[in-house]
């Protein structure tokens, strides 16, 4: 844990102000999960992407992503080598510990189905032959809400399913921005940043974690959440079994990283938005009242936070 503690504290010095976030990285770390960063352009997602890459002793790779990007330069090919005359396997940057996936929006349907294997089953399928990827393996992608429509395509649900939270990095405070201007003057933080941790320490971390107990009392907040989203007057799809599990290993990962064996219900509500937001589907009707954030809030209120021993409610 004092490992983690510091592989944080190092992420802090690059992106300052941005705490929440650096806990909600390591959270789908070791809850074997993927994160998709959103805000507008500027605002340190590809720094920081990079640098969370940066402090983890295992392969970095990463993919800008654009409209002529093609399926085979994420996974790789299968080509003839005139030298030999013989048929030889390249993978592609899918194969690493981390995977930066910048401006993902930009890239044709094709191509971004191409990682839904891989952030499935940790595995990529090149010309009928399965290449495994070993844990830990994280998916760091980038977006920006403002581009313009020709040359984006917005993510399938199918897709932003398969990502554990989506985070919203928004602009630093003005005192956050004054420590920016002093810690960025005379060089970048990034250049020296170490590895704080290595595979074998996030491989048992992530089995550690697993022990982290759900009571049936949290257990039962957490499915009433998920089906509250589904019954929801504004909306039309609601959250998936694959949404429930990815909330619950979050908490589990939330509450190891508290020095916690149980999960409690403020673990569950304070994932929940970055856990749904992504995934809920609204109707047309609702979309136009309302924001996928605020229909999670009123989700939030509508299900009572239980009361047990060990737990802090609002």
């Amino acid at each position: 844990m004092e490992k983690l503690n510091v592989a944080k504290e190092s992420l802090n010095t690059v992106i300052y102000g941005k705490e929440d976030v650096v806990d909600l990285l390591f959270v789908a770390l070791l809850a074997e999960g993927h994160v998709l960063l959103e805000s507008v352009p500027g605002t340190g997602k590809t720094k920081l992407a990079k640098s969370f890459a940066k402090v983890i002793d295992g392969d970095f790779s990463r993919v800008q992503f654009t409209p002529d990007v093609l399926p085979s330069d994420v996974t790789g090919i299968r080509f003839f080598n005139p030298k030999t005359q013989e048929f030889e396997l390249r993978v592609g940057p899918v194969v690493s510990n981390v995977l930066l996936a910048d401006e993902i929006n930009r890239a044709t349907p094709k191509t971004q189905s191409s990682l839904l294997e891989v952030m499935e089953e940790y595995q990529s399928t090149i010309d009928g032959e399965t290449i495994k990827v070993e844990a830990p393996f994280v998916v760091l992608a980038t977006q920006n809400p403002v581009e313009s429509n020709y040359g984006t395509f917005p993510l399938p649900e199918a897709q932003l399913d398969r990502f554990l939270f989506k985070i919203d990095l928004g602009y630093p405070a003005l005192e956050e921005e004054k420590q920016i201007l002093t810690n960025y003057r005379t060089k970048d933080p990034y250049d020296a940043l170490t590895s704080s941790l290595t595979l074998e320490d996030i491989r048992n971390m992530q089995e550690e974690l697993k022990h982290v107990t759900i009571s049936d009392v949290v257990s039962d907040y957490l499915l009433g959440l998920v089906h509250q989203s589904r019954e929801h007057v504004d909306v039309e799809l609601g959250i998936s079994p694959r949404g429930m599990l990815a909330l619950m290993r979050a908490a589990q990962a939330k509450a190891y990283m508290d020095n916690r064996d149980f999960v409690t219900p403020q673990d569950i509500k304070s994932l929940t938005p970055y856990v749904f937001e992504h995934r809920l589907i609204l109707t047309m009707e609702g979309s136009i009242k309302k924001t996928p954030h605020q229909v999670v809030e009123e989700i939030l209120k509508a299900v009572p936070v239980p009361v047990e021993e060990g737990a802090v409610t609002e």
